[in-house]
């Protein structure tokens, strides 16, 4: 991990002061520090998991890669449901509070950045959430904890109780379309944004990964925060590879 001086801090720190509408881009390395895993590193949830199983047209289609898919994903509730908001997400809070942030587009289903204030019309969960299911077939919804609570009673697979349609939280699976209104909003964002910072995400994964670059085409400044390299390092203002917390509550 690339070590920090001074200075960097202090480029980075005027970079913001020097911004009206920062919009943030988020990946699983602001979540981290708050006990939840990036599921994909070794040792991680879908380690243990065939990751083929949850596919969209897996777990509408087979039910026995749904009964995993829920094994999983119950599996994974139980972190995110007790995780806490970190000195990153606090950081962003703040970062609302003195009227600089245009928006947060965030790749987590983790609920983080509701937890620790920020408002919810400045936020868009661009991978879905995990804290409700919701029915494909009808469209009924209810709260995580609902659902799990059956799964933990020995419903291996639960089912809607007012049409007996296939449930799944409301997060977005492999192969399936990410909200297209979510998106929209988040490029119309790049648009008037003077600055895009992005904290904890390899910038890998599409087509998040194209709205810091739209934003860099649209003319505003890049801050990437992160504890690896990115593809969009050569092209930022400022580059830090560290823990995001410890640096954010410093420069904010």
């Amino acid at each position: 991990m690339a070590t920090y001086n001074d200075d960097l801090l202090k480029k980075a720190k005027k970079l913001i002061d020097e911004s009206q509408n920062i919009l943030v881009f988020c990946g699983a390395g602001i979540s981290t520090e708050s006990g939840i895993p990036d599921f994909r590193s070794p040792g991680g949830l879908w380690s243990r998991y065939d990751p083929s199983d949850f596919y969209f047209d897996r777990i509408i289609n087979d039910e026995g890669a749904r009964e995993r898919y829920w094994q999983m994903s119950t599996e994974a509730w139980e972190l995110i449901r007790d995780a806490q908001p970190n000195e990153g997400h606090l950081a962003l809070k703040r970062l609302e509070d003195k009227g600089k942030l245009l928006g947060i587009v965030t790749q987590n289903i983790d609920h983080l950045h509701h937890k620790a204030g920020n408002d919810p019309e400045k936020i868009i969960e661009i991978h879905g959430t995990a804290v409700s299911v919701s029915c494909l077939d009808c469209g009924k919804r209810w709260p995580r904890d609902e659902i799990h609570n059956r799964v933990k009673s020995g419903e291996k697979i639960p089912y809607c109780d007012k049409c007996g349609g296939i449930l799944k939280p409301d997060t977005i699976s492999f192969g399936q379309s990410l909200p297209q209104e979510k998106l929209q909003l988040a490029f119309e964002f790049t648009k008037s944004c003077d600055l895009c910072m992005v904290l904890g995400s390899s910038l890998v994964v599409y087509p998040a990964a194209d709205i810091p670059s739209t934003a860099l085409r649209s003319g505003a400044g890049l801050m990437i925060i992160n504890r690896d390299p990115t593809p969009l390092d050569n092209y930022a203002v400022v580059v830090i590879h560290h823990s995001i917390g410890k640096i954010l509550s410093q420069i904010i």
